[in-house]
């Protein structure tokens, strides 16, 4: 099977990599990096060629900067691209906070800005993997995962399976805390991409989520428990996804963010460049620069939440385990070789969840060889699906706006958010944002 990463200079496509390596069906033959970068091409070339050293077999790699090169006769296609890159993200972090709001990557103005940027990319990625691969399936990491799955699957259908790895580490830390099998369990999760909870754990037809609520030790062993606390998630009766801190905190989370003298998005510019620039000078040490770096990153995931939390450094069961690569994997099996399998992740609705149509929500799917399809959640409690409906209209309407490149549907986009909370600042954001970024000149003010 030939995979085509597009992004694929990228910091995270090892972890792909080391997953195929380890894959007992040499399901991937080929892999094709594509990348606008060639110095970010080499760099990650180099970490996968140490990372291959001594395994038994590896899929062929090949690189290049076209993406009609790339897709040609591909059968899957990750798309893991970054319009505007880490100074992008550092933009979309900072400006908000000038004006009073959270500065975020893909929540608030912030994931807003991202979007605007990043679904004309997306759509026309998804028309040329239309053109040069009509049979192939893409798995969407692109952030904002949930509005570019739902941007390019006007194109492509359910041909468009965008993922996550919040969902699947949180169904790890909670399985674990209750002492459980992840193999043998369910997880009854609904919500949209970095907006959902976990409301059941179910073992041999048992609910058994209503125990840990009753276990302080075990409710606060693990990162959600830490981050939001047992009074609140024994109030919830549910555990949220991480993201959920920025709604749930947002005073105190915005307050932490602008005393912070750093952006995550800018530290990790930073880092990133560090990290290019060591392989560059010395290509022999290209993995362990790459294992350094990941360490780094992993241990400061979500620095702001935590310190608002009162946290500490990240205890290693929230960093072990599978993550997207993992999910991407077993998607690709269940899918090529009609192996029925349950996964998480985000796809069109299909009626599922009442009220959202046939939007792109993240909720758990039956993946077999005719893709996936959104398992009946049941009745989703008026809290959560009203904060999914306000967040899935902004969503819709930075869709809308990229598509007619028309100020009021981005302004409506960014000012109706949850988490802003004046229309003169939403309106001022995107005055900010217009002046950063030259691709955003249809938005600016008359």
């Amino acid at each position: 099977m030939k995979l085509v990463i597009l992004g694929g200079g990228g910091f995270r496509v090892p972890l792909v990599h080391q997953s195929l390596l380890a894959d007992p069906d040499r399901l991937v033959d080929e892999i094709v990096l594509q990348d606008v970068l060639v110095p970010r091409l080499t760099a990650i070339g180099a970490v996968l060629d140490q990372q291959a050293q001594g395994a038994a077999w590896r899929p062929k790699i090949r690189m290049t900067t076209s993406l009609d090169d790339a897709l040609s006769g591909a059968d899957m296609v990750f798309s893991a691209i970054r319009v505007g890159g880490l100074g992008g993200r550092s933009l979309d972090e900072r400006i908000p906070l000038k004006h009073g709001l959270m500065g975020q990557e893909t929540v608030g103005p912030g994931g807003i800005c991202y979007a605007l940027r990043t679904v004309p990319v997306a759509m026309d990625i998804a028309r040329q993997v239309e053109r040069r691969a009509p049979d192939a399936w893409v798995i969407n990491f692109t952030n904002p995962a949930g509005i570019v799955t739902e941007a390019m699957s006007s194109v492509l259908g359910d041909r468009v399976i965008g993922i996550c790895d919040s969902p699947v580490g949180l169904c790890r830390r909670v399985a674990a805390a209750l002492g459980v099998s992840e193999s043998d369990t369910t997880f009854d999760y609904v919500g949209l991409n970095h907006l959902g909870w976990l409301r059941r754990v179910m073992v041999n037809g048992h609910d058994v989520l209503p125990g840990l609520f009753g276990d302080e030790t075990a409710l606060t062993s693990f990162e959600e428990g830490k981050l939001f606390g047992a009074q609140w998630l024994r109030t919830l009766r549910s555990v949220p996804n991480e993201y959920l801190h920025y709604y749930y905190f947002a005073r105190e989370t915005l307050e932490q963010m602008r005393a912070q003298e750093t952006t995550r998005g800018e530290f990790l510019k930073d880092q990133q460049k560090s990290f290019y620039e060591r392989i560059g000078e010395n290509p022999q040490a290209a993995l362990q620069a790459w294992l350094e770096t990941r360490s780094e990153r992993e241990s400061t995931y979500l620095a702001e939440g935590r310190a608002v939390a009162g946290m500490t450094e990240r205890a290693a069961c929230d960093m072990d385990g599978g993550g997207y690569e993992q999910v991407a994997l077993r998607l690709m099996n269940s899918i090529t070789r009609n192996r029925p399998d349950q996964l998480i992740l985000n796809v069109r609705n299909r009626g599922v969840v009442a009220g959202l149509g046939n939007s792109v929500v993240e909720v758990p799917c039956f993946v077999d060889g005719n893709g996936p399809r959104p398992i009946a959640t049941g009745p989703v409690d008026p809290h959560s699906l009203g904060l999914m409906l306000q967040v899935k209209g902004c969503e819709q309407a930075a869709i809308q706006a990229a598509k007619s490149q028309n100020r009021a549907d981005a302004l409506f986009a960014m000012a109706t958010h949850p988490l802003v909370d004046s229309v003169a600042a939403a309106a001022a954001t995107l005055d900010g944002y217009v002046a950063a970024f030259p691709e955003l000149s249809a938005f600016r003010a008359p």
